[in-house]
């Protein structure tokens, strides 16, 4: 009977999960190859989580960080276009060069000199490369796209350690409305 449930509700979670995909297989297709999409961060995966979990440790109340850093509060995201991409996104981890404006910290940047190159996979994922040619930083940025709409975006820099974020892509179109 215990197995029975379990595996009742297992299906009702991938049932959900599949209920609420974020687009289409058609709008996914639409929205890469037309270069216009919005990546919207919901959690961040730092490279160095034995090192923010010590520092989380020591703070009040603290108890441990774990390899997920869930983000709430503001919007968090990478704004692509045939024209620009821009980005606003949060960053956890090491820097080995030190910014001298507070502002400066995290993924934030505008680029108009970027390249940008799709490619889908076997099972209809996608997989887009974007690296901006005008940004200090230095940034390579891959988002892998499912066909459901749910995206990965791992992004590496030449002044700080790797960080991946989980997400879903939007079309920034429809959020003008």
């Amino acid at each position: 009977m215990k197995t029975l449930k379990r595996l009742l509700t297992i299906a009702a979670v991938f049932t959900a999960m599949q209920v609420s995909a974020q687009t289409d297989k058609e709008t996914t297709t639409r929205l890469v190859n037309a270069k216009t999409l919005k990546f919207n961060a919901t959690s961040a995966q730092p490279l160095a989580v034995g090192d923010l979990n010590a520092v989380l440790m020591r703070m009040p109340g603290g108890m441990g960080g774990g390899s997920s850093i869930q983000l709430t509060g503001a919007t968090y995201d990478l704004k692509i276009s045939k024209d620009s991409v821009e980005a606003y996104l949060p960053y956890f981890g090491r820097a080995y060069t030190a910014t001298m404006n507070p502002n400066d910290s995290g993924v934030k940047f505008k680029s108009k000199d970027f390249s940008y190159k799709s490619e889908q996979k076997k099972k209809g994922n996608w997989v887009i490369t974007i690296k901006p040619k005008d940004n200090k930083d230095g940034h390579q940025m891959v988002l892998h796209v499912g066909v459901n709409g749910y995206a990965f975006l791992n992004v590496t820099s030449n002044n700080k350690q790797s960080i991946s974020y989980m997400g879903y892509i939007s079309d920034p179109a429809e959020e003008k409305k």
